[in-house]
């Protein structure tokens, strides 16, 4: 269930910051270039959805994951400056905090099992 998890974590985490992004761009072309309302308010609806969506994937892949109360709280806050949801998966993947409790059975990362061959 580690391996789900960590994927469905790293998804939402890039979701979200191309979603950022995205605001981002549309905003910069709304107020900067003078390109009227362009796609702010539908980049700002999906930015909103993909936010929460993060948000809620977040609080759900602690718990298999064996996220401590601090890794949580960082993964949260990582949500609020643009791109930094990016940031913090790359640091979870490297950290191994994607791993989940497997990483103790496998001897490194849970998303990368080796299947066990099956002898007849």
């Amino acid at each position: 269930m580690s391996s789900k998890a960590a994927v469905l974590f790293r998804v939402a985490a890039v979701a979200e910051a191309f979603s950022w992004a995205g605001l981002l761009i549309g905003m910069f072309f709304k107020y900067a270039v003078g390109a009227g309302e362009g796609g702010v308010p539908v980049l700002g609806m999906v930015h909103g959805v993909v936010f929460v969506a993060y948000v809620l994937v977040s609080l759900a892949v602690a718990k298999p994951l064996a996220w401590r109360p601090k890794t949580l709280v960082l993964a949260l806050l990582s949500s609020l400056p643009p791109l930094f949801t990016w940031a913090f998966e790359k640091w979870a993947l490297r950290s191994g905090k994607l791993d989940g409790p497997s990483r103790l059975i496998h001897g490194g990362t849970g998303l990368f099992e080796a299947k066990v061959p099956v002898t007849a």
